[in-house]
């Protein structure tokens, strides 16, 4: 009996002008983690949607278990034996969460054509219990519920009925430390009965530690197929971009002085429910880090300061004196805000490149008449675009297009176009490759050197250690322990402090 589950065979598309995958072929194993990397646009995402119904075929076949599949959608593909959990959110507002898992397949619950609520909330709930979900409530609305909870919903809807293959696209960079350890037992389970997961990621030590085999894409063309046992960083690199990557990863400085002028002041800041009694100063040209678990209230803060938290008490207040209370206010006053949610808080979806990018800016692109000249519009969104190397057929392109790393470089040349002062960023390099974030974390080392102060919220440790003058760790909405930047450190010294 052969031992390959899915055979890629000359798998090509195209959107647009731009070739997402050219040719594509090769084989993936039962009773395997294959991994399957490469630099934004490689490919990755655009193969394995097409594999899982998302996208519709072009040309080349889908060979599973001696049988060529045609998924027409999700349902259709998990019918065929094959599930994916996306990069974004794959849940539906509006729904339970048993509505959410079950989604497509309700008919095991409706007789005489009445569906039973009852049962459906009952096997959820059974599920979620077993995979150690406890915390979720099948009847409750999927809303009530924060983006890593989605994203255990979805861990659920994907591997509950078995399935042949699991794509993990760019799951982790969603979870904290705790999440990432309940998919890595999930995808263990899989793998475990046999079966298969496609793992995506840009975390190259997460790559070599969680797969057996990689397969590794560029510029949509299939580059080679390794034993994970076989390789180190290094070399996962140089397949990845063709070439050494050279120079500093994370800033090489210790030791350097942070100005004592504060640009930006936290006090008594709570959201009910979220954080409590937050505190803080952040000093001209400093990279301050958050860091913390899922529920520890890390992520709130960026939204705090940006003023977009509901029901925020306290005071958050810019070294002129003007207090942000609202997001017009932190724009107009020089502060920008990513969001971990991408998707739904960072960009337009159905938005062009250009007007993504120009949108913050639109009170500088405009004349004295405070009317917008296209051309300028479109030079100063090129501009950005450029700067920040996104792969596009060009500005006018929408977003919805792009792969989850360049989407994430739009929002990055945003705020770089609008030339802020304070940028708060939350996981600024989720979903973002090695090199892009080597010149990430080098665009922000430039940054803090001219001046600008950078909040940083991330669940990456080391990018935290490597980047920030201070890090704040975060324990059940509060503040639990605040660390300075020090060649020593490692990751210990801030789980000590965050469990």
């Amino acid at each position: 009996m052969s031992d390959v589950r899915l055979q890629v065979k000359n798998v090509s598309k195209t959107f647009g002008i731009t070739k997402a995958l050219q040719n594509v072929s090769f084989n993936i194993n039962k009773g395997e983690v294959h991994a399957l990397i490469g630099e934004n646009g490689s490919g990755k995402s655009t193969l394995t949607n097409i594999l899982s119904g998302i996208y519709t075929e072009e040309s080349g076949t889908f060979i599973l278990d001696g049988q060529e599949v045609h998924a027409k959608n999700q349902v259709d593909a998990n019918d065929k034996g094959i599930s994916i959990i996306v990069q974004e959110l794959g849940t539906l507002d509006g729904l339970t969460v048993a509505e959410n898992i079950f989604l497509g397949h309700e008919d095991q619950f409706v007789k005489f054509g009445i569906k039973n609520k009852n049962a459906m909330n009952k096997k959820a709930n059974e599920l979620l219990a077993r995979y150690g979900f406890n915390h979720i409530h099948a009847g409750a609305m999927i809303d009530e519920y924060n983006f890593e909870d989605r994203k255990l919903v979805e861990i659920v809807k994907a591997t509950h009925f078995d399935p042949k293959i699991v794509v993990v696209d760019e799951t982790t960079t969603a979870l904290s430390q705790e999440g990432r350890e309940e998919l890595y037992k999930q995808m263990e389970a899989v793998k475990e009965k046999g079966n298969t997961v496609i793992f995506i990621s840009h975390d190259l030590p997460e790559i070599l530690a969680k797969s057996d085999t990689i397969t590794v894409l560029r510029d949509g063309v299939y580059i080679d197929t390794v034993k994970s046992a076989d390789m180190d960083e290094d070399g996962l690199k140089k397949l990845m971009v063709g070439r050494e990557v050279t120079g500093d990863y994370y800033r090489a400085d210790y030791g350097e002085k942070v100005s004592d002028e504060v640009v930006l002041s936290v006090r008594n800041v709570t959201v009910p429910g979220l954080i409590k009694d937050i505190n803080f100063d952040l000093h001209k040209g400093e990279i301050l880090g958050f860091g913390g678990l899922s529920e520890s209230g890390m992520h709130e803060i960026g939204k705090a300061v940006f003023g977009a938290s509901y029901d925020r008490e306290g005071t958050v207040t810019l070294a002129d004196g003007t207090q942000i209370n609202s997001i017009p206010t932190a724009i107009n006053h020089s502060v920008a805000y990513t969001s971990k949610d991408r998707d739904n808080e960072s960009v337009v979806m159905n938005q062009s490149i250009g007007d993504n990018i120009c949108l913050p800016s639109l009170p500088e692109l405009a004349n004295g008449a405070k009317m917008l000249s296209s051309k300028k519009n479109k030079e100063f969104a090129e501009k950005y675009a450029k700067e920040m190397s996104v792969k596009m057929q060009g500005v006018g392109q929408f977003v919805s297009e792009l792969s989850g790393g360049n989407k994430q470089k739009v929002v990055l040349a945003r705020w770089i176009g609008k030339d802020s002062d304070v940028l708060v960023l939350d996981s600024p390099t989720r979903g973002i490759d090695i090199k892009v974030k080597q010149d990430i974390y080098q665009l922000m080392d430039r940054m803090r050197k001219q001046g600008k102060s950078i909040l940083m919220i991330s669940e990456e440790l080391m990018e935290l250690i490597g980047m920030c003058d201070r890090i704040i760790i975060m324990k059940d909405g509060q503040i639990n322990g605040e660390l300075l930047r020090d060649p020593s450190m490692d990751e210990n010294a801030l789980i000590a402090k965050m469990v």
